[in-house]
C-alpha cells in the first residue's frame, strides 16, 4: 500500500501535467484565456475572462473547444475539480478529437480521483488524437500502468516520456527505480 501512495504523490508533481493548453488564434478574451492557461496565471480574474469569452464572444468551434480546455486548466489550478471536469467533458462533447482535453482530464482523474483505469484510457485517447504533449501522456500512462501492477508497461512508457522530453528529469527518476533481471 505504501508503494501506491508514493506513486500517487509522484503523479501530483508532474510538471505541466495539467497545462497542455489549446492555442486560440486572434485577439480578444479567448486569446487572453489561452495566454493565462499557457503561462500558469490562474486567478478568479483569469477564470472570469475565460467565462466571458465563452458567453460574450462569437467564437469559431475550434476556439470555443480550446477555450473550454483552457478554462478547465485554470479551474484545475484553482482546485475546482468538478468545474474542470465539466469543461474538459464539454470540449470532448463539442469535438471528440480534442487531444488536450483528454490529456488534461486524464491528469486530473489520476491526481484527484486516483482512478488509474479511467486515467489510462484518457491518456491513450490523448495519444490516439495526437496530443501536442505526448511526453506527459506517456508519463501519466506509466503511472497508471504502475498502479495497475504492469511494471513492464510502466517502464516502457517512462522510457518513452524520457526520450520525448530529454530535459525532463521526472521520467528519469522513475526509471531509476526499475531494474531488469534475467529469468532463471
Amino acid at each position: 500500500m505504501r508503494f501506491s501512495s508514493c506513486l500517487a504523490a509522484g503523479a501530483l508533481l508532474v510538471p505541466g501535467a495539467a497545462s497542455a493548453s489549446s492555442m486560440v488564434i486572434g485577439t480578444g478574451l479567448a486569446r487572453m484565456c489561452y495566454e493565462a492557461a499557457d503561462t500558469d496565471r490562474a486567478t478568479a480574474a483569469t477564470l472570469d475572462v475565460c467565462t466571458r469569452a465563452l458567453t460574450d464572444e462569437p467564437l469559431m468551434l475550434d476556439d470555443q473547444v480550446a477555450t473550454f480546455v483552457n478554462r478547465g486548466i485554470i479551474r484545475t489550478r484553482l482546485n475546482d475539480w468538478n468545474g474542470a471536469l465539466a469543461d474538459y467533458n464539454q470540449a470532448i462533447k463539442l469535438n471528440p478529437a480534442t487531444a488536450e482535453a483528454y490529456l488534461n482530464k486524464g491528469s486530473l482523474v489520476l491526481r484527484q480521483m486516483h482512478d488509474w483505469q479511467q486515467a489510462r484510457s484518457l491518456f491513450d485517447a490523448a495519444l490516439q488524437h495526437r496530443t501536442s504533449h505526448p511526453e506527459i501522456a506517456y508519463y501519466g500512462r506509466a503511472v497508471s500502468s504502475e498502479l495497475a501492477g504492469d511494471y513492464a508497461g510502466a517502464m516502457a512508457d517512462y522510457q518513452k516520456a524520457s526520450e520525448l522530453a530529454p530535459n525532463w528529469e521526472q521520467p528519469k527518476k522513475e526509471l531509476a527505480r526499475f531494474s531488469v533481471r534475467k529469468r532463471g
